[in-house]
């Protein structure tokens, strides 16, 4: 998310679905003189310039105040003008390639952070490493700060550092005998994780009413599903510490089959594979499953304003919805191996052109990226997303805003965290691209294949593991 803590029913989503947000409302920047976060080494020009940034809705509200962000900015920085262009997180990728191959890339994209190695191999990224001050890099949280770098370059600043995981109705969960607390902080092996939803699905003979879990498996969440669950299964990157490709792993097998069991237990539907992110919000606030994926914390924001919305007894709540508690859960652990949480940080990441820019306009793109990513727009962004701050500027300015989070949420989430995949800035470039372009080419078509019943986890494990040796060597990837 990715694409979004990417982030979209008629609910957004960070990823997409994620509910009716707040971020970045009016005034969201009120601080009249630069800070120290707010300035980068080399700075000191006067000139006019425009920095140019193509941002998706990292929350409904968000893009509704780029005028005010813009001009914000610019009382920050007289001479400078911040344009931003929208765009939608179903077409955010399709806008930047387009703008990329034509050699003229927005100054600033946000992005996820597991896209730096494509565009990096193109070329076309910004390496800013040497154009922020100490005070700025200390500033940010050294864990999120690391996703954004790739070898010895750093690409732009992170937003904010979010978990993927599932999330459960609390009534449905309790009904069910689901000891949740204990699951949130202990954790559950795929084998527990199996029975325990088969215990939320409700039948009328052949109708599905309920079902244990849904997951978002369609559209730009078409390879969520998997990437999140093979990291709990002894695979928590592409690429083993050695830099073998990981996906050639009996493990990975592992998770293929049980993909396909969850589905012909009837814990899940039959019809998984057209599941898009808003269906799957959807089927969660109207009672038709107790567990959902991807779960962000922001969801448990989204849920309670739709619960305020049927209180009220207004027409915008989600139709036939019910009341809901959203309960984050970590996903459950394979082949006796440790749960690790799948982290995502999204960010503001810094491009170039065909030509090199001056060495002012460089400095400017920092300032831009350090505005959006830190102090208060950061605060409240991620106070509205739930999401942790991952900055000192943004921790302080966050300290007097509210917050209706459930405590054991934030004790969950800070449970996950501490079990996140750490950042793998030494895969190299064309590493990382070819795993992007064997996922996009196999990985992705065969896991829809496999969800609709064409074929089996065999055919998708053998398919994987062919792609992968062609693009890898043999000697390239795990053989267990």
């Amino acid at each position: 998310m990715t694409k979004k803590m990417r982030m979209a029913a008629s609910v957004l989503a960070l990823t997409l679905s994620m509910g009716a947000l707040t971020a970045c409302g009016s005034g969201n920047n009120g601080n009249n003189d630069p800070s120290p976060t707010n300035t980068a080494e080399g700075g000191a020009s006067e000139a006019k310039d425009t920095i140019t940034a193509l941002l998706p809705p990292v929350s409904p509200t968000y893009q509704e105040n780029f005028k005010q962000m813009e001009a914000d900015f610019n009382k920050l920085y007289p001479n400078l003008t911040l344009k931003i262009e929208p765009a939608s997180w179903e077409d955010m990728t399709q806008k930047l390639d387009t703008q990329v191959n034509a050699g003229s890339p927005p100054d600033l994209a946000f992005i996820g952070s597991d896209g730096i190695s494509k565009y990096a191999q193109l070329g076309m990224l910004l390496d800013i490493k040497d154009l922020v001050s100490d005070e700025i890099i200390a500033d940010y949280d050294e864990a999120a700060l690391a996703y954004m770098k790739n070898g010895e370059g750093l690409y732009g600043l992170p937003a904010y550092m979010e978990v993927h995981s599932i999330g459960g109705n609390k009534q449905m969960l309790e009904e069910a005998g689901i000891d949740w607390k204990k699951v949130q902080q202990e954790g559950w092996t795929y084998e527990e994780f199996r029975e325990a939803i088969k215990k939320g699905v409700v039948k009328d003979g052949d109708k599905t009413s309920r079902y244990g879990f849904v997951f978002a498996t369609a559209g730009v969440a078409s390879k969520d599903y998997l990437s999140i669950l093979v990291k709990n299964a002894g695979m928590p990157s592409p690429f083993t510490t050695d830099l073998k490709y990981a996906y050639t792993s009996k493990n990975y097998l592992t998770v293929l089959n049980a993909v396909r069991e969850l589905i012909d237990d009837g814990s899940m539907p039959k019809e998984l594979s057209a599941v898009d992110a808003g269906k799957r919000w959807n089927m969660f606030l109207t009672g038709q499953t107790m567990i959902t994926g991807k779960g962000l914390a922001v969801f448990e924001n989204s849920a309670g304003k739709n619960n305020a919305k049927i209180d009220a007894k207004d027409g915008s709540a989600v139709e036939g919805s019910i009341k809901v508690d959203y309960i984050a859960l970590p996903l459950p652990s394979f082949a006796g191996q440790e749960a690790v949480s799948h982290a995502v940080v999204d960010g503001y990441v810094a491009f170039r052109g065909k030509k090199d820019p001056t060495d002012e306009h460089k400095a400017n793109i920092v300032k831009a990226a350090n505005f959006l990513s830190s102090g208060q727009v950061a605060a409240t962004t991620n106070n509205d997303l739930f999401a942790a701050h991952i900055t000192k500027s943004a921790r302080e300015a966050a300290k007097n805003m509210e917050s209706t989070r459930n405590p054991d949420n934030i004790a969950a989430v800070d449970k996950m965290l501490e079990h996140a995949a750490p950042a793998r800035p030494d895969i190299p470039v064309d590493l990382g691209a070819k795993a992007i372009k064997l996922e996009n080419e196999v990985v992705i078509p065969k896991l829809q294949a496999l969800l609709a019943g064409e074929i089996t986890p065999q055919e998708m494990y053998d398919a994987v593991k062919k792609g992968a040796i062609e693009a890898f060597g043999a000697d390239g990837v795990v053989q267990d």
